[in-house]
């Protein structure tokens, strides 16, 4: 018995949650954490020690991100009590991070999103920022 599997590439998944994502731009992403988003940094410690952090940034790594901010998982953060919170993911460049804001949104965090270009971005826009390699938050 022959299963019919469909392949997709990397890309081709990436351009497909993307078009599900209202991306925001580095300055709209710090105008959105001064008004309540999270703004969550999902890179490793040793990436984030490299190239630094994101002051008032929430670091939840990428392995447990589903069960930090489920409302229904009993793993979740205190701030994820309902799925209206609006949580803004970055990575390095901004390609993990669609990913992985995709996934939130799978888990009915409708407002999930990401950094479009992630902190190479926001260092790049001359938005503020401090030095990485703290431990996770979460």
């Amino acid at each position: 018995m022959t299963r019919d599997v469909r392949t997709l590439s990397i890309d081709a998944r990436l351009g497909m949650v993307r078009s599900g994502l209202d991306r925001l731009t580095p300055h709209e992403a710090a105008r959105a954490q001064q008004d309540g988003a999270v703004l969550v940094d999902i890179r490793p410690q040793a990436q984030r020690a490299r190239e630094g952090e994101i002051p008032g940034s929430l670091v939840i790594e990428r392995n447990v991100l589903e069960w930090r901010f489920d409302p229904s998982s009993d793993a979740r953060l205190p701030i994820a009590t309902d799925h209206d919170l609006q949580v803004i993911v970055l990575c390095s460049e901004g390609y993990t991070s669609s990913l992985a804001a995709a996934s939130l949104q799978e888990l009915g965090l409708r407002r999930a999103t990401d950094l479009d270009g992630g902190f190479v971005a926001w260092q790049a826009a001359g938005l503020p920022t401090i030095e990485g390699g703290r431990d996770t938050d979460g």
